[in-house]
């Protein structure tokens, strides 16, 4: 009686186990990622950038100032090669410019345009006319969208770096000077260089959305309860073995 009785308690103990593993897998880039800006080019501009991935979505939040006012200011997620931003010394060529080119070996190539509206691949690296301009010196911008596999992988690497462009060097109040843009001859520098800088990190503890612990990879909301649904299933599978083994022992007696 007790070999017949151990196989289905065997059996439904295993169907209840994976229970206490059985969660929602999230991918490896999925969570919250922060950026705090630091000025390039002696732009003078601060701020932070918010970034929250789940699956393909990207939801991102930037709040800066310190900005040429009235100007549109171009800002993408580069990806893909150190992770990090340049300081001045990588004005190579001694223009007195730390430009694209020269910044792009440290935070590589465009991954994102963050643009107000339409595309936002790297065909939209300069589409001026759909970046924000910063009207009082500052940026504000919230959108949320799609993101291609490369620039997830390069979230999950710790590659992705947030770079925000365009700067008054010489104080004008205009994008002008006579150095021209690496990117596009027909535009000056000004326009073009980067003013700020950030790795996009995981966000710290106490940054995460309500409902579970900030990991860096994503809420772990959900997880609690179903590794306590997993426990008691196991343990209303004891007691009920338990039970029925104390119920046969009674009947042997009786009999």
């Amino acid at each position: 009686m007790r070999k017949a009785l151990a196989l289905p308690t065997v059996a439904i103990a295993a169907a209840a186990f994976p229970l206490l593993t059985t969660s929602p897998a999230l991918a490896d880039h999925d969570g919250s990622y922060q950026a705090d800006l630091v000025a390039l080019n002696q732009s003078g501009v601060s701020g932070t950038g918010m970034v929250t991935l789940e699956g393909n979505s990207a939801t991102v939040m930037i709040e800066a100032d310190g900005f040429l006012a009235g100007a549109p200011h171009a800002q993408h997620f580069h990806i893909a090669a150190q992770g990090q931003c340049p300081t001045d010394a990588a004005d190579e060529d001694g223009d007195g410019f730390v430009s694209v080119t020269e910044g792009a070996p440290f935070y590589g190539a465009i991954g994102t345009s963050l643009t107000t509206s339409g595309d936002t691949s790297p065909d939209s690296g300069l589409a001026i006319d759909r970046f924000p301009t910063a009207d009082d010196g500052s940026i504000s911008y919230e959108r949320t969208f799609d993101v291609t596999e490369d620039v997830q992988q390069s979230f999950a690497a710790g590659t992705a770096v947030l770079v925000l462009h365009g700067v008054d060097k010489d104080g004008s109040g205009a994008y002008d000077g006579d150095v021209m843009s690496d990117l596009d001859p027909s535009l000056p520098m000004e326009a073009t260089a980067p003013a700020a800088c950030a790795p996009l990190v995981a966000a710290q503890m106490g940054t995460a959305p309500n409902g579970g612990a900030e990991t860096g990879a994503g809420s772990t909301a959900g997880t609690e309860q179903q590794t306590a649904i997993g426990v008691g299933a196991v343990a209303l599978v004891g007691a009920a073995a338990a039970g029925a083994v104390a119920y046969r022992r009674r009947q042997a007696d009786q009999a």
